[in-house]
């Protein structure tokens, strides 16, 4: 294409709007622009327009008639837009904020993106392909590049991990896909399109952006570390809801079940202290295929007692919350498939087809329809939720090619839900597209093999997911398809244990209880489960990190140590919040596994030993017990723990236990709760502490800062474990603090105090503290 700018030379132009620029909403976290700035570069069809819409964040727009692009489904509708008033000409060629310098040269009519230390990071020869669909950006020969795609549940090469090449897609796919318009690189940028379905292009020194429908179109540049990346995706794209507090724990899902097999099972986990908050169900619940909306209310064969609320009534006395299957597809020779037909519900150009469950005509609703979406969603809720299914499993809205069909469909029950009740949304669904992650959307990996290979594959689609934004991620534990061995189905347990949606599942008939498994199996998943249940408190504060901050309770090691080449593909191990790598069992008889730690000291959880990082260490492993899994601490963690409940919230937690391994450089953690299932805390109503730690010489400190947030939770006070210390005398605000003779007397006592000893980490001083107050304890070592 001919450029523009020979045929428009002088009529370059740089803005200065005078107004400053608004928060983009309550949760911006970005430091404030002085001004909002831009550059008008003119095209042969309008022009396009450069604005730092954050101190890290660069949006290319092109312009027709002054108008930007309409914006898809990726971009938050709460989004604001930066004011484009009138402003006054200048000369200058730059647009600049602390984190980023913009330059334009008018010569070569190209634009370069530099960081705060004037690195250039990427170069764009013709921005004024924008106009036309279509962007390139040349970055730095070998720049490792992520996100865009992912992995479907029957793709068997994974081998590529992480790191994307060439021609991709970007797409929402099907069974697990989870997709973006947005790729990225640990050099410190990332480009994000507003566009409803594209292809990158990442070359070996080049990122080309290529929209379907060839029209204009916006684009963001993103400048940082990748957790610098993720909190500018979700102020553009939108935050996370929390889930209630009750998802942190886990979830056993069945198809194939009655009532009364289902009453025996949540009995069974009840009376072998088997912790488990939630039951989903499959088909089984649902009178499918009957006329009179079949496809959403309850079944009364198999259920007696759950139309009207009953038998959710009673499973939650036993602290179990119901969820169930819902599907896009309505019989069309029913009362609503009729109906749908009447007011043109059904996805354009589809034909009708056979259930394979009822075996009877159907067709899927259009949710991208607001219609559709709003009478889909009030018949969920007369049906299914105001009859005790407090969340959404939604399947196979991935077979109709639209990006936003699953998307629009969990919309639908999200906005109809929090119109009538207080109560979170949670929800799973069989694809992502960014985008989604705006209304409580969790995504499962699809329908997936048993069998060691394809759990060994879920690390990478996993870590790919969270790749492009979709940080609620789960799987079938145990596999869909097939029965998995006992050995097989302990690993992913453990495994599953580690992930942000922890549940397992099987195809019809196969069920995935633990005592099913045998006493070993059984024994291994316990302990796997328990050990997720002590870790509530850390869980759940991370729930909240990623609502704020846009990075969730897992992501990849390179999130961290971004410019480790060993960690650039690293799908072995991950990062379990910020003080946890945990790299799961998943070969069949392993006696030993190796992995590689970053830079920093690394405490095995399980037997205390320290390892230096930047290495690979090798650990022997139980073949006959799989009563292992490789989890290693890191220096500096700050990890609150309660008792093991059954359930969430079975008993109030006046007390948090926090293990502490004190470094010389200073670390926090943001320990957080709130009521767990609603959405007060979008109003303040929330308890959040600073809690930080520091070693200097033989002294160490542990300050609380005072809490955020207006809810008073049950908390009363923090025992904390100082791991490698045996104190000589401990002081709380500078007072000294009564000691303990040992561990017993410490955890009798009803007022702050001390203790020391050892445990399997080595010297631990214990200290009981108030919580929810601002105080400052300090340890001298004894030596």
């Amino acid at each position: 294409m001919t450029r523009p700018f020979a045929l428009l030379a002088g009529a370059f132009a740089m803005t200065l709007a005078l107004a400053s620029a608004p928060p983009v909403s309550a949760k911006t976290t970005a430091a404030p622009l002085p001004a909002a700035t831009r550059i008008d570069i003119p095209t042969d069809t309008g022009s396009v327009r450069i604005t730092l819409r954050a101190a890290n964040v660069v949006h290319l727009s092109a312009l027709v008639d002054g108008k930007s692009p309409a914006r898809s489904m990726v971009l938050d509708p709460a989004f604001t837009s930066v004011p484009t008033g009138a402003g006054e000409a200048t000369t200058a060629l730059t647009l600049a904020s602390p984190q980023v310098q913009v330059r334009y040269d008018r010569i070569a009519h190209s634009l370069s993106i530099a960081d705060a230390q004037d690195h250039v990071l990427l170069h764009i020869a013709d921005v004024s392909a924008l106009a036309h669909g279509k962007l390139s950006l040349g970055h730095a020969a070998g720049d490792p590049m992520y996100g865009v795609s992912g992995y479907d549940a029957f793709t068997n090469d994974v081998s590529a991990g992480m790191l994307r090449t060439g021609k991709l897609e970007a797409k929402a796919g099907e069974q697990g896909w989870a997709g973006a318009p947005l790729a990225w690189s640990t050099a410190g940028y990332a480009v994000l399109a507003d566009i409803g379905g594209g292809h990158f292009t990442l070359a070996h020194d080049d990122i080309t952006v290529a929209a379907t429908n060839k029209q204009p179109m916006d684009v963001y540049v993103i400048v940082g570390a990748p957790k610098a990346i993720f909190a500018a995706v979700a102020e553009l794209s939108g935050h996370t809801p929390l889930f209630p507090k009750w998802a942190m724990g886990f979830t056993n899902s069945q198809w194939g079940i009655d009532q009364q097999e289902l009453l025996q099972i949540v009995d069974t986990y009840r009376a072998k202290h088997i912790p488990i908050d939630n039951f989903t169900l499959d088909f089984d619940w649902k009178a499918w295929g009957e006329d009179d909306y079949g496809e959403f209310r309850w079944n009364p064969a198999k259920f007696p007692d759950g139309p009207g609320g009953a038998l959710a009534e009673e499973l939650r006395a036993r602290g179990i919350q119901l969820t169930g299957i819902m599907k896009p597809r309505l019989h069309v020779d029913t009362v609503e498939g009729r109906y749908a037909t009447e007011h043109h519900f059904w996805v354009p150009g589809e034909k009708v087809s056979d259930d394979y469950f009822s075996h009877k005509p159907v067709r899927n609703i259009d949710f991208d329809i607001p219609a559709a979406r709003t009478w889909f969603a009030g018949l969920a809720m007369k049906y299914g939720f105001d009859q005790g299914m407090v969340g959404w499993w939604n399947d196979e809205a991935d077979t109709t090619g639209s990006d936003t069909e699953f998307m629009n469909m969990q919309r639908a029950l999200y906005e109809a839900q929090r119109a009538q009740s207080k109560l979170r949304v949670w929800s799973i669904n069989r694809n992502f597209w960014l985008g989604s992650q705006r209304y409580a959307y969790g995504l499962w990996s699809g329908d997936i093999d048993t069998g060691f290979a394809s759990m060994a594959g879920q690390r990478a689609r996993m870590l790919s997911a969270i790749n492009v934004g979709a940080m609620q991620w789960g799987m079938d534990g145990g596999g869909f398809n097939g029965h998995p061995s006992d050995e097989n189905y302990a690993r992913w347990v453990q495994f599953g244990a580690f992930t942000p949606i922890f549940r397992v599942h099987g195809t019809f008939n196969e069920k995935r209880e633990p005592w099913l498994y045998g006493p070993v199996a059984e024994q291994a998943a316990t302990a796997a489960i328990r050990l997720r249940y002590a870790l509530i408190p850390y869980i759940y504060s991370y729930e909240y990190a990623r609502h704020v901050g846009g990075v969730g309770l897992v992501r990849p090691l390179l999130f961290d140590w971004p410019h480790d080449p060993k960690l650039a593909n690293d799908v072995n191990s991950w990062l379990f919040g910020d003080w946890l790598l945990v790299s799961p069992v998943v070969q069949q008889g392993q006696t030993e596994k190796t992995i590689y730690l970053p830079a920093g000291t690394w405490i095995d959880w399980f037997s205390g030993k320290s390892y230096a990082g930047g290495q690979t260490v090798t650990l022997a492993i139980d073949a006959l017990h799989w009563s292992d899994i490789p989890l290693f601490v890191r220096e500096g963690a700050i990890i609150p723990t309660q008792p093991v409940q059954d359930y969430v919230g079975q008993k109030p937690v006046t007390e948090v236990s926090i293990d502490a391994f004190p470094t010389d450089q200073r670390t926090s953690f943001g320990y957080y709760d709130d009521d767990g299932s609603t959405y007060a805390y979008e109003h303040g109503a929330y308890f959040r502490q600073s809690l930080s730690l520091q070693q200097h010489g033989d002294t160490v400190t542990f300050t609380t800062a005072l809490p955020e947030g207006s809810f008073r939770p049950a908390l009363r006070s923090y025992l904390l474990k100082i791991h490698g210390y045996a104190a000589q005398n401990v002081s709380l605000d500078g007072k000294p603090l009564a000691t303990q003779a040992d561990t017993a007397g410490l955890q009798g006592a009803t007022t702050p105090g001390w203790a020391s000893g050892h445990d399997r980490f080595g010297a631990v001083t214990w200290v009981r503290l108030p919580a929810g107050k601002s105080v400052t304890i300090t340890l001298h070592e004894r030596r």
